[in-house]
């Protein structure tokens, strides 16, 4: 009986959690970042908008 089948699976599965691990707070910290980019766009949009109804 061979094991080899199960450590490869192991192995794969070890390799993309570690993948995972590395790329979820990339992309968590990018959705953060255009979210943060889109409300100061807003409001700086919002501010000059209320300047010029002075």
């Amino acid at each position: 009986m061979s094991y080899r089948e199960y450590v490869i699976a192991a192995y794969v599965v070890f390799a993309l959690m570690l993948a995972w691990d590395w790329l979820a707070p990339k992309l968590t910290i990018a959705r953060a970042r255009r979210a943060a980019l889109q409300l100061a766009k807003r409001r700086a949009a919002r501010d000059g908008q209320s300047e010029t109804t002075r």
